[in-house]
């Protein structure tokens, strides 16, 4: 979803405005669900899909009148009958899209942006909260905010407290389940306001220790899902950008002193995968003195019990060491690399879900 903002801002720096279409309303089978956005340009190109075929061309006609006039507009289609005649798009569902103009010279979009773009590389998460009646719109206004967990906020929505605390309630449930939803309040002056509800979750980082043969496994699928991985090792010839395209960061350092060089913090994702026990020991105990949210090692029960029993000796506690989760990874069976990647990359996925 970040990489949407970063796409609508280069969009609006070039073209002076740009449009971002969002589907707001879903029933039946459509070929895009709640939530799915795309960026037309000021001619009607589109950079990403809302779903193709007339649905699209359609909207893309709007979205030309919409960079315009610089007001938003709600398109509604029904996904049968003679909408849709003569067409492959026989879903037989309903799909509302909001277009929301984004102009260089508007301050709060641009804050809006970068604070989601902050929020995405830092690994956090909030909800953006946008009001989807045109008329809310008139005379330069943009009610829409950003609203972070730590219960900062960006923009206005101009409606009550009792609708923004409805906000903060649904924040939780909706960043967990990654879900979209359509809220109805009331403004400021006793109208009805509709707010769309949009979860922004960032890429969680992932730090990966050792740039061995599980490692190359583990980068490209953990990068699928959404993580952002930086590979470390102490090898120069084994840190290689080309074995790890899909990594963002990949660092050839001594295991010693790492884990603030790296920028490790709450939000952050470690998996030990060196090439001996004494490097896994290692990093391992600079990870307990970070605040990661999780910390995994690779390796056999009898690995892991010399190595917690010498950390308890080093000072660490019983409940340190309870962090860990080792011997790494959902208990699949897992024999080769590949399926220990797999394994390990699921269990990243049910801790980032909060299912553990």
């Amino acid at each position: 979803m970040s990489e949407l903002y970063m796409t609508l801002e280069g969009t609006v720096i070039e073209d002076g405005v740009a449009v971002l279409a969002k589907i707001i309303r879903q029933s039946g089978s459509s070929p895009r669900a709640l939530g799915t956005s795309c960026v037309f340009r000021k001619d009607g190109s589109i950079i990403g899909t809302i779903g193709g075929g007339i649905l699209e061309a359609m909207t893309s006609k709007a979205a030309i009148d919409v960079a315009k006039t610089r007001m938003p507009r709600r398109i509604f289609f029904s996904l049968t009958g003679t909408q849709v005649a003569q067409t492959d798009m026989l879903c037989g569902g309903q799909v509302e899209i909001f277009l929301e103009p984004v102009a260089k010279d508007s301050r709060l979009q641009a804050d809006i942006i970068k604070k989601i773009k902050d929020t995405a590389r830092e690994g956090g998460s909030g909800i953006l909260a946008t009001i989807v009646q045109e008329e809310a719109w008139g005379e330069g206004a943009v009610p829409k905010a950003f609203f972070e967990k730590t219960g900062l906020v960006t923009g206005c929505l101009n409606v009550g407290k009792d609708v923004v605390e409805a906000v903060r309630e649904r924040m939780g449930d909706l960043i967990r389940k990654r879900a979209y939803a359509l809220l109805q309040g009331v403004d400021l002056d006793g109208g009805a306001a509709e707010i769309f509800l949009e979860p922004i979750v960032g890429d969680h980082p992932l730090f990966v220790f050792g740039a061995g043969h599980v490692s190359r496994q583990v980068v490209p699928l953990a990068s699928r899902v959404g993580f952002r991985v930086v590979v470390v090792d102490d090898r120069e010839d084994f840190a290689d950008p080309l074995q790890f395209p899909d990594a963002s960061e990949v660092h050839a350092l001594p295991f010693g002193g790492l884990m603030d060089r790296l920028g490790v913090g709450e939000e952050s994702f470690l998996v030990i995968v060196t090439r001996g026990h004494m490097h896994d020991r290692d990093v391992l105990a600079q990870a307990l003195r970070t605040k990661a949210r999780y910390i995994g090692m690779i390796g056999s029960r009898r690995k892991r019990d010399a190595i917690y029993e010498s950390l308890l000796e080093g000072g660490f506690t019983r409940e340190d060491i309870s962090r860990v989760h080792c011997p790494i990874g959902i208990d699949i069976g897992a024999e080769i690399p590949e399926e220990i990647a797999v394994s390990i990359v699921a269990e990243l996925i049910k801790i980032r879900a909060g299912k553990e």
